[in-house]
């Protein structure tokens, strides 16, 4: 289904489950698509709620924004537009980028009333600086394409050792664009890598604003494996969002929700069903 937003662009996503449930948005991280949550909004749906997974512009089979535009709060607008039209409420899933979209949303005084629960998925308040900019490198690393869903495949496989490679890669089509070269590029703008580049101050200190602010049941869920979320940064969120609860997930790295799905959605159920009964 499709969402045309306040902006203008159209929004993909994929709904789980009957509309007159409690809404759940699922917000994907940087240079992935909604697809990077594998079953998880399938099981959402199986717990009684309804599950929407979106492609964030400038991915998947999103809009590009023609202007490179691809800061959090235009990020945001696109979630409340899409929030308004289904007229009620929505807890949060955010991964990585998406958390941050999420918090920015559950923290600013004029939105909170569109959120009720956040779900952080190995995201703090901002991201490890390292970490950051290994995912960035990655992401770069296609910018000249693939001669192959082989070669795109050994590379993700070099960015993540830890996961066994799959032995049919044809899925890596849903995150893969074929174009007239003959060559395949990874599913999102090279304009939103031009937009994470450069001096993070700014948006540092307005997403601690976020923290400063968030008031609704939160769940910071960390892949035991990760590099974005360090513990630095799982004592800052919980010192700052003082009523937040914690998980880690063993054998889990930055992408929580592809390398333990199962174990993932549960907690993430839990949760939910904890906080809106």
């Amino acid at each position: 289904m499709k969402f045309k937003v306040s902006s203008g662009l159209n929004i993909e996503a994929t709904a789980c489950g009957n509309s007159s449930d409690p809404l759940v948005i699922l917000l994907h991280g940087g240079g992935q698509t909604r697809y990077a949550w594998g079953g998880t909004a399938e099981k959402l749906s199986q717990s009684g709620f309804y599950a929407l997974a979106i492609d964030l512009r400038g991915h998947g089979d999103s809009d590009w924004s023609e202007e490179g535009d691809y800061a959090i709060e235009s990020y945001r607008e696109d979630l409340l537009s899409i929030i308004k039209q289904i007229g009620k409420p929505a807890s949060l899933i955010g991964a990585s980028l998406g958390g941050m979209i999420s918090l920015s949303t559950a923290g600013d005084k004029l939105y909170q009333d569109y959120c009720n629960a956040l779900v952080m998925v190995d995201i703090g308040i901002y991201p490890n600086e390292d970490g950051s900019n290994e995912i960035l490198k990655f992401m770069s690393s296609g910018s000249k394409g693939f001669e192959s869903l082989e070669e795109a495949s050994n590379a993700i496989s070099s960015y993540l050792p830890h996961r066994e490679k799959p032995k049919d890669i044809s899925g890596l089509k849903k995150n893969l664009r074929l174009k007239s070269d003959g060559k395949y590029y990874w599913h999102w703008d090279p304009k939103f890598i031009e937009s994470r580049t450069g001096n993070r101050s700014v948006y540092r200190e307005k997403q601690r604003v976020y923290a400063n602010d968030i008031s609704v049941p939160t769940l910071l869920i960390r892949g035991a494996l990760s590099n974005v979320v360090t513990q630095d940064e799982v004592d800052d969120f919980l010192t700052t969002i003082n009523h937040a609860e914690f998980i880690e997930i063993d054998k889990a790295a930055h992408m929580i929700a592809g390398d333990r799905n199962d174990i993932f959605a549960n907690a993430a159920i839990r949760f939910l069903e904890k906080t809106l009964n």
